[in-house]
């Protein structure tokens, strides 16, 4: 049993080592809410809500979740006692919506409880692995792609993400993979191919993706199971993923193959692990999505990608992909195309803000 005894907020803001440019957003700066979480002897959980600056990937901003976390969540949860870290997630439940923010109070009161069992994160969730295969996101202009993902694969990355859209030039894009038949390309379309007709997405089923992620909109669930019956490549859903329900949908409707597990969208912890067991009984792959985070949520997405179930490479970039200087210690590394599980309790890392 844990007492929450109190929540503090810290704001953290750094640019990006380049611009990270999709169809929907250029993102030049990151600003995040870092949560942490104590009890009554004093320890230390730590969450990160990654929530953007304006509502261009999904409704909740940075100051609207920094509202509801301080102004509604906390309340709920300062001197609770909690059996599980799960509880947290009972009691927010009567607040609607805001998965962002109630994830990132979820997560830090899950790293405290493996912290006071004095186990690694990983390890309190059912995780096995040592270490994570690491995966990274490709971003940019067609006279750029080649040089980046030359980049990518010199720092030791086996599985690279390319962002494309209607105007991305399929073939350039077959002759980057066929080239380097020993990376697996993903391809993230960010829903860009809304109100297209399927001839045009048609055209990259040939380029050799292992799989194609969210090429329609969140809410175009006929869109999605028209073209995972019309194409060799597996449709993967991102967005569209919210809550356990939504993945029920889409196999209903059969519309994708793949989902992302992504906890800030998802709302922490106890729906992710819902989603993941969920998959395994229908034997769904799954794999961990990034959202430009600092190593707070790295780190926890590193515990997720660490069960068993989740077997395709995720979003896992060195601390230095991004930032100049991350807010852990030690920063994340990738090394010889893995970042090793810390074996230090709760995620991992010390916290530097």
């Amino acid at each position: 049993m844990a007492v929450i005894a109190g929540i503090e907020f810290h704001k953290v803001k750094q640019p990006l080592k380049q611009p990270f440019i999709t169809v929907l957003q250029k993102v030049e700066q990151r600003e995040v809410t870092v949560v942490i979480v104590r009890d009554l002897e004093g320890r230390e959980g730590y969450g990160e809500c990654v929530a953007f600056d304006t509502p261009w990937y999904t409704e909740e901003t940075v100051t609207g979740s920094r509202f509801v976390m301080e102004q509604v969540l906390a309340p709920l949860l300062i001197d609770e006692q909690l059996e599980h870290p799960a509880e947290a997630a009972r009691l927010f439940s009567t607040v609607k919506g805001n998965h962002m923010a109630k994830a990132a109070i979820e997560m830090a009161v899950w790293d405290l409880f493996a912290k006071r069992q004095g186990v690694p994160l990983y390890e309190f969730v059912g995780g096995i692995s040592g270490s994570i295969p690491a995966g990274v996101v490709v971003a940019g202009k067609s006279d750029d792609l080649s040089e980046n993902v030359s980049v990518a694969i010199g720092s030791g990355y086996r599985r690279i993400k390319l962002k494309i859209s209607p105007d991305s030039d399929a073939a350039l894009l077959k002759k980057l993979v066929t080239s380097n038949p020993e990376i697996s390309f993903y391809a993230d379309a960010n829903g860009s191919f809304s109100g297209r007709a399927l001839k045009e997405l048609l055209a990259f089923d040939q380029v050799g993706f292992a799989l194609i992620e969210q090429p329609y909109g969140e809410q175009q669930w006929d869109a999605h199971r028209i073209a995972r019956s019309n194409m060799a490549t597996p449709i993967c859903l991102d967005e569209s993923i919210h809550s356990l329900e939504d993945v029920k949908r889409m196999v209903k409707k059969q519309a994708g193959d793949i989902i992302v597990l992504k906890m800030g969208r998802l709302g922490g912890w106890t729906e992710t692990l819902k989603v993941v067991d969920f998959c395994k009984n229908k034997q769904m792959e799954m794999w961990v999505g990034g959202m430009i985070e600092f190593g707070v949520s790295k780190a926890h997405n590193l515990a997720l990608a660490s069960l068993p179930e989740v077997k395709l490479t995720g979003d896992f970039s060195d601390s230095n992909h991004f930032w100049r200087t991350d807010i852990v210690s030690p920063e994340i590394r990738v090394e010889n195309g893995e970042i090793k599980l810390s074996a230090s309790p709760g995620i991992g890392y010390e916290l530097k803000v």
